[in-house]
């Protein structure tokens, strides 16, 4: 089996890429960087462009699937240009993929995209499953909406469509977690406003397993990335602070305070979603880190 990686190179795209190895799996990547191309038999980069619609169709040769995961990170301050750079990323990296398989004689029978738990609106109460039809109203929400349409546009073209709304990713190479637990490593974890709010995560090895799930089982339809068990936000700053063996004893950092800083892109830190496992779970797929606590051991070990 081939599968092509949009986004090989980031956090999420680096963990299925090594486990794609593991299970003898060859990889073509696209990359837009031409100094990161390497040509192996197990391991081989193509140029692309999305801004300027370029790509290099060699790319599709003897692939089976696609796992697409390209966009710009949402982990930035949303300024105008930015919050455009963050849908144009995504819409037209797909659309040229897209663009590029309709005149191309291929094998690809599957899609698997990223998308985010960014579609479900903000909820202390609500337990958000795939069937939810109302997107958030806010920017996170429209990204998510615009994104998943554009994907959808794969299924002309005779191509299965599989989507994972990723929640909080735990990872000991970056990404949120490296963010909390760096305050914590000095005494200095604190929740985030009530603290009450819901954190819906994932240890990083189960995301990437689910990806190669989906493609190996061939299933199809949208899918929450997220384990089964979800914390609040309280919780998680607390039980990072517990593995770490550090005291947790700060006061909740208020809301308006991280909103001066960070502006609109706060939100991510405050907003609420409690997502469900159970579909993907029900399709067969086992989580091996289906508690917090659980997962945050194993990448301490692995030095968090």
């Amino acid at each position: 089996m081939r599968v092509l990686i949009t986004g090989a190179t980031g956090l999420v795209g680096k963990e299925i890429v090594r486990l794609c190895h593991k299970k003898d799996i060859a990889v073509s990547y696209l990359t837009t960087s031409k100094s990161k191309i390497e040509r192996h038999d197990k391991y081989t980069g193509f140029y692309w462009n999305p801004n300027i619609a370029e790509l290099d169709s060699n790319c599709f040769q003897n692939v089976d699937a696609i796992i697409h995961l390209a966009g710009a990170s949402v982990s930035k301050r949303w300024t105008p240009n930015y919050k455009a750079k963050i849908i144009n990323s995504r819409v037209q990296s797909t659309r040229l993929l897209v663009n590029a398989l309709k005149g191309e004689s291929h094998s690809i029978k599957q899609i698997v995209s990223a998308s985010a738990i960014g579609f479900y609106p903000d909820s202390y109460t609500n337990y958000y499953e795939e069937s939810w039809k109302e997107p958030s109203t806010t920017f996170l929400g429209e990204v998510v909406k615009t994104w998943e349409n554009e994907v959808d546009e794969f299924s002309k073209l005779g191509i299965m469509v599989s989507k994972i709304r990723i929640g909080l990713v735990l990872s000991n190479k970056g990404g949120a977690l490296h963010e909390i637990s760096r305050p914590v490593k000095f005494g200095l974890g604190a929740a985030f406003g009530s603290g009450k709010q819901w954190q819906s995560w994932i240890h990083i090895k189960d995301l990437a397993d689910m990806f190669l799930y989906l493609i190996r089982e061939k299933i199809t339809g949208v899918f929450n990335g997220v384990a089964p068990n979800p914390v609040s936000n309280q919780e998680l700053v607390k039980t990072v602070s517990q593995v770490l063996n550090k005291p947790f004893f700060m006061p909740n950092i208020p809301k308006f305070f991280m909103k001066s800083i960070l502006g609109a892109m706060h939100i991510i830190l405050f907003e609420s979603q409690r997502v469900s496992s159970k579909k993907i779970e029900n399709k067969g797929f086992n989580f091996e880190y289906h508690h917090l606590a659980l997962a945050l051991q194993n990448l301490q070990r692995e030095d968090l």
